[in-house]
């Protein structure tokens, strides 16, 4: 091993060391000031709090109780309890994956075979109380990729060391609070969850996903926060919500050259709207949460996350770009509580799409999810969904070309989650199918998680890419991706 490459290898190594320590330290002075740290907490405004992700139906998100941040002793003279004015949370996780089955690379490409991932990663979320139920929250995340440096680097091209090997940006940040006791305010970077599913997606279309590495983990940890400023308004069982997003941002999926990217060649330039003015993206939304049972309607005027390929004529040479289409999306979601059964469902049409192909020409596409969850069992919930998108007038030109369209693409997820151990052993399978009949492709996924205290958790798996007898380019590709994973995570 050359002088150089041990440099770069101990580069990588100090940068995970860093992050840990960093973390490490602040943690331990609100722990110590607190007199212990705390674990993952309910948000409820009328006891703990936990700011760090709104949930499908905002349960618990009662804006009308009171903050429930850290009560510490009055040292003054009045001697009662007061509310602290801060807190801090956060975690540090250790990544790690193994991919068994890649192929050696060809030529000087990249080589993701053995080590393909040892990610450190710190979040800290500093809590704010300003009383009189106004609050705020600061949460930011850092994350280093050792095993670029543990490779060779120069393989690898500097677009996917840019979006892999290291990361630090502001995850939900915000200040939220009553303006009336029946009417709330929120503003700055958030997470919104939309609809009732648990892993595949109709309705919940606000936020977009990082699919940079896909089936790893569940679509809640795959959102990536938007600024907005969102209203609630509270009338009885219902609440009336709007939202405008100020940030345009669009999912981040694997790069060219990356472990996961499907195509031989790079994608043409992608045209980003600016952020806020006329591309403003707006959601409207009522729910209500009744005796055995939750409804809610959704609108939205987004942009699409995912684009099509528009092309130019540069003098006779034509040239694509990536688009992003201004859709429009009307939708439902349900689900029924009848003893250990949950039944779920959602509908939604999306108007505006547009293809290569038709460059003139606009679609509509309905998206219809069905689902089933069983909680018969103790410590243990299997929940089964179905997903059905139709395009309206679908012609079979969309099938190639730029588009590679289909009529009707169907998706399956089966997950089973079980306890053991008095809760501390926590076992999760998750198989996703592609098709009619699974016949495009699957992906698997298979966990054992151990609490070893309530703050430290180890967890193993394996991950499994299956290519079906139909063609999908995106598991086609990633057949040869199975890997071994493992993670250790604190919290504070």
């Amino acid at each position: 091993m050359s002088v150089g490459e041990r440099i770069r290898r101990a580069r990588a190594g100090a940068g995970i060391l860093l992050l840990l320590c960093l973390a490490a330290s602040l943690a331990a002075a609100p722990a110590a000031a607190q007199g212990g740290a705390s674990g993952e907490e309910e948000d409820d405004w009328g006891g703990a709090i936990n700011l760090g992700q709104d949930t499908g139906d905002d349960a618990g998100d009662d804006w009308g109780g009171g903050l429930g941040i850290d009560v510490e002793e009055d040292a003054g003279d009045a001697g009662g309890p007061r509310r602290s004015f801060w807190s801090l949370d956060g975690f540090l996780r250790l990544d790690t994956a193994y991919a068994y089955q890649q192929q050696e690379p060809v030529g000087d490409g990249p080589d993701y075979r053995g080590l393909s991932k040892l990610r450190g990663t710190v979040q800290l979320e500093l809590n704010l109380d300003f009383g009189h139920r106004w609050s705020a929250l600061i949460s930011g995340q850092a994350s280093h990729d050792a095993a670029y440096g543990l490779k060779e680097r120069d393989r690898f091209t500097d677009e996917v060391l840019d979006r892999y090997e290291q990361e630090a940006e502001f995850r939900e940040t915000y200040v939220r609070g009553t303006l009336l006791d029946d009417l709330d305010l929120k503003v700055g970077r958030q997470i919104v969850v939309w609809g009732y599913a648990d892993q595949l997606r109709v309705v919940d279309v606000l936020n977009p996903l990082d699919n940079r590495e896909p089936g790893l983990v569940d679509i809640e940890d795959l959102r990536l926060p938007l600024t907005m400023t969102r209203v609630s308004y509270y009338l009885g069982d219902w609440s009336l919500n709007a939202v405008a997003v100020h940030e345009i941002r669009f999912n981040k999926d694997p790069v060219y050259n990356s472990e996961f990217f499907p195509f031989s060649q790079p994608l043409p330039e992608e045209e980003i709207p600016p952020d806020g003015g006329e591309n403003t993206e707006y959601g409207l939304w009522a729910q209500a949460v009744l005796s055995g049972w939750d409804i809610a309607f959704y609108w939205a005027r987004i942009f699409d996350d995912t684009p099509h390929v528009e092309v130019e004529l540069e003098g006779f040479v034509p040239k694509p770009r990536l688009v992003h289409s201004r859709l429009t999306m009307l939708g439902s979601a349900v689900r029924v509580a009848l003893g250990n059964w949950l039944i779920k469902g959602e509908v939604a049409r999306i108007d505006g799409l547009e293809f290569a192909a038709l460059p003139d020409e606009t679609r509509s596409r309905w998206d219809v999810l069905g689902g089933l969850e069983y909680s018969g069992i103790r410590d243990t919930t299997i929940t089964l969904e179905a997903l059905n998108r139709h395009i309206v007038d679908f012609e079979d030109v969309l099938e190639g070309g730029y588009d590679n369209a289909l009529e009707n693409v169907n998706q399956y997820a089966l997950s089973y989650r079980g306890d053991f151990l008095n809760q501390t052993l926590h076992a999760v399978a998750v198989w996703l199918a592609f098709g009619e009949t699974g016949n495009r492709g699957t992906v698997q996924r298979y966990s054992l998680t151990y609490d070893v205290i309530d703050a430290l958790a180890v967890t193993g798996g394996v991950l499994v890419f299956q290519s079906g007898d139909k063609a999908n380019f995106l598991l086609d590709h990633g057949q040869d991706s199975d890997r071994v994973f493992a993670d250790v995570k604190y919290s504070f």
